[in-house]
């Protein structure tokens, strides 16, 4: 779901993210530009909890084993 902002720009960064960017692509450039900053810690925190929960990982690395296996019966 998207939410819609009002934020205030100088006027050259205007002209400029719509000379570069182009008019209908302004909010995703900027969204795409911030999203780094505003959710890098919350996948970190997931991905760091994951690696911490050691049934899931066991369970994950028998399945990804089990991938190999048949990808290495696929190629003979």
């Amino acid at each position: 779901m998207h939410k819609k902002m009002t934020i205030t720009l100088d006027e050259v960064v205007y002209e400029g993210l719509y000379r570069t960017v182009g008019k209908r692509r302004i909010s995703q450039f900027i969204e795409d530009l911030v999203r780094p900053y505003v959710l890098d810690g919350v996948l970190d925190e997931g991905y760091r909890a994951m690696a911490a929960d050691k049934e899931r990982e066991a369970e994950a690395g028998e399945w990804s084993n089990a991938l190999i296996g048949d990808m290495a019966d696929e190629a003979r």
